[in-house]
């Protein structure tokens, strides 16, 4: 196989905006052969925008034509388009989360274990070039043994207001599972997967169920608004690390930012700018990293990973069984909320 032959499943703004694009630029190495709707002539006008041969409204029929898939669908649909694509041959790059439940994500594992073909997640941010530096960094022990990891995805007013966000039954949650989960997975990442064990959390949204609500991101209807728009928490891990972890769509902040830092023995490192701080020569040093002009675009690292990874070039950067532990600790956080005790976990 020279060139991968691709196909797109759920054809929105994320399709649209990153997905679509990126493999367009891999034209060596991928070939966009088809895509698929629900709405079979949304589906058709993509495919006339970016001169994909096949529009299709089942998806059954796409996997004829495809070597793998990319699935940007409502989460609830993530786990069985996954499944079955995987037991059609085609291997699966997933949009976040992987899947709204554990039990779901275990079967999407167990498909492509038994299939032998390759299952990854649409984690972003891990390609970012702050966040690249950042796993160096860990990796080349420049901060000794992490200790305490703070964690925060923060939007003043920003409450989707397109699509099916909002929609509990469609996307599972709020402002965790559609934001938060970046940045709960790249913590992970750069902390080398380690095992959750205790997690106390609490969802809340007051702010977008009241009336009136200033919303830079469109309007929502704030009386059937049931999912988070803010959450905090407090997880503990088996090798002694903890995290402080806040999210939001909608709080009552200055301007929106996102911010990643963890503390080690010997220095600690912030991800967003990256910056390093360490102890040497008995003084306290500080060094921050400029990133370069005219970087690749996170989304065009990602699907050229999943690409090679697929043509047997490349290993992928993220793997379904770190993505589930994503999914465990976000199902972990909205229990803790509802039940208002701790959860703990175990393997």
């Amino acid at each position: 196989m020279t060139r991968l032959k691709m196909g797109v499943i759920g054809v929105g703004g994320i399709a649209q905006d990153r997905h679509i694009p990126s493999f367009k630029l891999l034209e060596d190495t991928v070939e966009l052969v088809a895509v698929q709707d629900v709405n079979q002539e949304r589906a058709h006008e993509v495919a006339k925008k970016f001169e994909i041969p096949h529009a299709f409204g089942e998806y059954e029929d796409l996997f004829k034509q495809v070597d793998a898939v990319t699935i940007c669908t409502p989460n609830k649909f993530h786990s069985s388009i996954a499944v079955a694509a995987l037991d059609a041959g085609c291997h699966v790059l997933c949009e976040k989360p992987m899947a709204i439940t554990s039990n779901e994500c275990q079967d999407m594992i167990d498909a492509a274990e038994r299939n032998e073909r390759l299952l990854s997640i649409a984690y972003h941010f891990r390609y970012t070039p702050e966040a690249q530096l950042a796993k160096k960094a860990m990796e080349n022990q420049e901060i000794g043994d992490p200790l305490v990891t703070r964690v925060q995805a923060m939007r003043r007013r920003k409450v989707p207001g397109w699509g099916v966000f909002t929609n509990k039954d469609l996307q599972g949650g709020g402002s965790l599972i559609d934001f938060g989960c970046h940045l709960l997975d790249l913590s992970l990442w750069l902390l080398d997967d380690p095992e959750p064990v205790e997690v106390m959390g609490k969802a809340y949204n007051r702010l977008s169920k009241t009336p009136g609500q200033v919303n830079d991101w469109g309007a929502f209807d704030h009386e059937t608004f049931n999912v988070d728009d803010h959450v905090t928490s407090y997880i503990t891990f088996s090798n002694g690390l903890s995290m402080q972890f806040e999210c939001s769509w909608a709080a009552n902040i200055k301007e929106d930012y996102t911010a990643l830092s963890i503390s080690g023995v010997d220095g600690g490192l912030s991800v967003y700018p990256f910056e390093l701080y360490q102890a040497k020569y008995g003084a306290l040093w500080d060094s921050s990293a400029k990133i370069r002009e005219g970087e690749p675009d996170p989304g065009y690292v990602q699907a050229k990973n999943f690409a090679d990874s697929c043509l047997g070039k490349d290993e992928l950067i993220v793997q379904p069984e770190q993505a589930m532990k994503v999914t465990q600790l976000m199902e972990a956080i909205y229990k803790s909320s509802e039940t208002g005790k701790s959860v703990t976990l175990t393997k």
